[in-house]
């Protein structure tokens, strides 16, 4: 598997990623839909969000992480904010979101994703990461549990009408 920053290179494996969400989860995939009206734009959106620049109200920096399947298919993609300075953030969202593309869900690509995350988590310097998931998707919360995610809390989020889990993860060891 291969971890990568997205680049104009991607193109093709990007449409192909949002059909498959087209076809079966249109939903999700509507948080990739800026790609495809200007795929330039939204890669430079991207590397931008990691170095802080252009950053919309409420928005902190990001890293967004491919990853690759051998045939350079997307197979899953995980963002790390770098901190969590928003009340949203440290609410609702929290350090790390990640997604399968739905073709290939359920053959361990989301640990692939979290554990990619907590690997730059680690090296942005956090110790710990806030990841949440919505109560009604237990292969996410599986997913966090099996990555070391401890549960702090059940709790309702008003904005997206539905109920939510949070999870914390120690991403290093901290000696005294």
């Amino acid at each position: 598997m291969i971890v990568t920053s997205l680049s104009l290179i991607h193109r093709q494996a990007y449409l192909q990623m949002l059909a498959d969400y087209d076809s079966d989860d249109p939903e999700n995939g509507k948080l990739y839909e800026r790609g495809r009206e200007d795929f330039p734009v939204y890669v430079q959106r991207l590397a931008d969000d990691e170095e802080g620049l252009n950053l919309p109200p409420g928005s902190v920096p990001c890293s967004h992480r491919w990853l690759l399947d051998d045939t350079s298919a997307i197979v899953g993609v995980v963002r790390i904010r770098h901190n969590i300075g928003t009340r949203f953030l440290a609410e609702e969202i929290g350090h790390i979101g990640y997604d399968v593309p739905p073709s290939f869900r359920g053959k361990g690509y989301g640990i692939a994703c979290l554990m990619t995350g907590l690997e730059i988590a680690r090296t942005l310097g956090l110790e710990r990461v806030l990841v949440c998931a919505d109560t009604d998707n237990p292969a996410s919360w599986r997913t966090i549990e099996h990555c070391g995610g401890i549960l702090e809390v059940e709790r309702f989020s008003p904005l997206y009408k539905k109920p939510f889990r949070r999870y914390w993860i120690v991403t290093r060891v901290v000696s005294l």
